[in-house]
Formats: structure tokens, C-alpha cells, sequence
């Protein structure tokens, strides 16, 4: 078991900018970084679970550059990134003035991760590992998910999840490039980007990415 996710991370990642959000910069896995090279059963001997924080996933990459491009959307408000991993998204909302971030994810590594990120960008973001899906959504004025639709049943509790928020009045921005589980109605596109990736973690070269908002309903 690894007990101290800091140096793990600074160990087995590099510090690189982001293809479509290069101004910034974050801790992450390429191909000359140990952690590329392991698999998912070596990473569970070791006690660690698939480490998707490691990684600037086609969706929340197009998210954080309609953030950057798009000011508006945070400025001044309180934001919640859902399944934040590395943090991205978060450090994007506070680039573009967010009042206040807080990145949430279940897996024990992302808080490290977040606080290195944050760090190196020179934002200050809270973090929860809490499990946020089994409870009300809290009183945010942004919410933020990336990646979220990848598989099932996490997709119907994630819709359900910001469903019931966005008919709280909290606006709902969701970064996908239209993943296997992505809903099919119920979202309005904002934005279209063709994203750098790789073939070891995505299916291409590039990957093109939605960002989307939750359709206004009533």
C-alpha cells in the first residue's frame, strides 16, 4: 500500500502543460513516466486504483478551455467539479475568477493531486473525497463534470445527480466526447474542440469533445 501519495505522484508523473489548455500546467503520466507502463492488475498489487487523476482527459480538457475562453461562466461564482482527478477543470474556474472551487472525487489519490496541481498554477482549490452522488447536490452556482458518462451505473446516477441540481437553478456544464453512456437528449451543445490525446489512453490521435450545458426544462 502506498502511504504517502505526494512522492508517489512526483515520482511517477512529469510536470507538462496541457494540449488544449496550455496555460496550464499539471503532474501527469506520458509514456516516459513509470506509471504509464503499468496495468491495471500491477496498480491493484500495489494497493492503487486505475489512476485516472494521472491523465487530461479529452472531456475535461475541452471543459477547461471553454472555462478559459468563456470567463463568464465562473466568474465571481461558487463551483463544484465533480470527479475532478487532476484538478483541471477546477484550476480552469479559478483562471477564469471563480470565487471559490471545491474538486471532489472518491478516489484517495485525487486530493494529492489537486493539491499539487492547484499549487503549481497558483490557485487555491478545496477538495472532498466524499461521495457527493449519495447525498442532495449541495448549494453550488457552477457545476463542473468531465468524463463522467464512461460506464454504467455511475452514468444514470451521475444524470440523476445533475438533473436534480440543475432544477435547483445551478447551472450544469459537462465536458464528454460523447462516451458510450453519454445521454442521448436532455443536453444543449455549447462547443466543439478537436483535443490532442493518444492512442494508449483514447481510441485516436485526437479526440473531438463536446461541452454541453443541461437543457433548461418547464
Amino acid at each position: 500500500m502506498i502511504t504517502d501519495p505526494t512522492a508517489f505522484i512526483l515520482a511517477n508523473t512529469r510536470l507538462q502543460p496541457v494540449p488544449h489548455a496550455p496555460e496550464i500546467s499539471l503532474w501527469l503520466a506520458d509514456e516516459i513516466t513509470p506509471i504509464w507502463r503499468l496495468t491495471e492488475e500491477e496498480l491493484g498489487e500495489i494497493g492503487l486504483p486505475p489512476p485516472f487523476w494521472a491523465f487530461a482527459w479529452a472531456g475535461g480538457q475541452g471543459l477547461a478551455r471553454w472555462l478559459l475562453d468563456n470567463p463568464g461562466e465562473a466568474a465571481g461564482k461558487q463551483v463544484l467539479d465533480l470527479a475532478a482527478g487532476s484538478g483541471l477543470v477546477g484550476i480552469a474556474a479559478m483562471r477564469a475568477g471563480a470565487a471559490s472551487v471545491l474538486c471532489a472525487d472518491i478516489d484517495p489519490f485525487c486530493g494529492a493531486a489537486v493539491a499539487l496541481n492547484a499549487s503549481v498554477n497558483d490557485v487555491a482549490l478545496g477538495f472532498t473525497d466524499a461521495d457527493l452522488l449519495d447525498r442532495p447536490p449541495p448549494p453550488a452556482e457552477l457545476i463542473c463534470a468531465g468524463d463522467v458518462f464512461y460506464e454504467q451505473p455511475m452514468a444514470g446516477r451521475v444524470l440523476a445527480w445533475l438533473t436534480q441540481a440543475a432544477a435547483q437553478g445551478t447551472r450544469v456544464l459537462v465536458g464528454d466526447p460523447l462516451r458510450t453512456y453519454f445521454p442521448k437528449a436532455g443536453f444543449d451543445l455549447l462547443a466543439e474542440y478537436v483535443v490532442p490525446t493518444t492512442r494508449e489512453l483514447e481510441d485516436d490521435a485526437v479526440k473531438r469533445t463536446r461541452v454541453w450545458t443541461l437543457a433548461e426544462t418547464g
